[in-house]
């Protein structure tokens, strides 16, 4: 994104934030943006703004151990700002995925995660706070792999069949308004 901050760029309309805070919100009881500059306009949206306490951008995990750590809640819900059409069922599958991993095994799974056919989707995630100290203890170390991070934890992949959901923009060419790779928004209600 040439040092622009991808959550404020322009997407169909309105900001990658926007999209993604529309399709959170009916999914949890609080949500939280995880930023580490311009925090300013990401509070301009409404909700609270946490900041890595890890230095230098340490990447997904450090927001993801920004919000365990700021949540009230047992469960963190994650999604990157770069996924404008996640699953507006992304919690209520990974909540359900979790329960039913965990109603026969010893030590209950801590973490979900989607995975569609062509690969997974870490940082679509579901998390227990009790896995705070532990993803501190990760970035200190200086471990940065999401995927490696979960694995250790034995989180529940959930499997989602369609990729479409999981569409990211990564390119100031993935902003411009048709790209054939994109799913069809044509019902998705457009905020006024």
């Amino acid at each position: 994104m040439g040092g622009r901050d991808k959550g404020l760029q322009r997407f169909a309309g309105r900001t990658l934030v926007e999209h993604v805070l529309e399709r959170m919100r009916p999914q949890v009881a609080t949500l939280l943006i995880s930023a580490n500059r311009h925090h300013d306009a990401y509070a301009a949206f409404g909700e609270p703004v946490v900041c890595d306490a890890t230095p230098d951008f340490a990447g997904p995990l450090a927001g993801m151990l920004a919000g365990l750590r700021a949540t009230r809640s047992d469960y963190l819900l994650t999604a990157p700002c770069d996924s404008p059409y996640l699953p507006e069922d992304l919690g209520e599958r990974l909540a359900a995925a979790l329960s039913a991993a965990g109603a026969d095994a010893a030590a209950p799974p801590l973490a979900a995660y989607a995975v569609t056919p062509q690969g997974p989707h870490p940082v679509f995630a579901l998390l227990h706070r009790t896995l705070a100290d532990d993803l501190a203890a990760t970035l200190a170390a200086g471990e940065h792999r999401v995927r490696a991070w979960l694995a250790r934890h034995k989180a529940v992949q959930v499997h989602f069949g369609d990729e479409r959901p999981f569409y990211n923009v990564n390119t100031l060419d993935d902003l411009q308004p048709d790209t054939s790779d994109r799913p069809d928004t044509s019902d998705t209600p457009r905020a006024p």
